[in-house]
């Protein structure tokens, strides 16, 4: 878990004490997390999560880092895709990957304006 807070925070160029102030935790606090001299409380893990947009799972190594990219669905039949039980189309598909794509542009549009 200390590494992955370490290069999530990094990832988004804030110091120990903008994360620990997005927290609402002492900077010694949060430094403790990432140096593994302390753990945090499971509510402090999923709120930690919730901040880098991740899971607990991924935070804690549950999750491992196999991805699939979902671009390359478009061309994979092998693979089926649903949402609330109905199968995705390939344009469904491309819909929702543009609209991945735009909502990022946004956000990192927004994290510029309060830099």
């Amino acid at each position: 878990m200390l590494e992955r807070l370490s290069v999530l925070r990094k990832e988004r160029k804030w110091s120990l004490q903008e994360t620990a102030d997005k927290l609402g935790i002492a900077k010694s606090t949060y430094a403790g997390y990432e140096s593994g001299y302390r753990e945090p409380s499971l509510h402090s893990l999923l709120q930690i999560a919730n901040l880098f947009d991740t899971t607990v799972d991924y935070l804690l190594g549950a999750e491992t880092d196999d991805f699939i990219e979902i671009t390359n669905l478009t061309a994979s039949p092998s693979h089926k895709l649903t949402i609330d039980g109905e199968h995705l189309s390939a344009d469904e598909l491309i819909d929702f990957v543009s609209f991945v794509r735009v909502k990022r542009m946004l956000k990192a549009k927004e994290m510029n304006k309060e830099a």
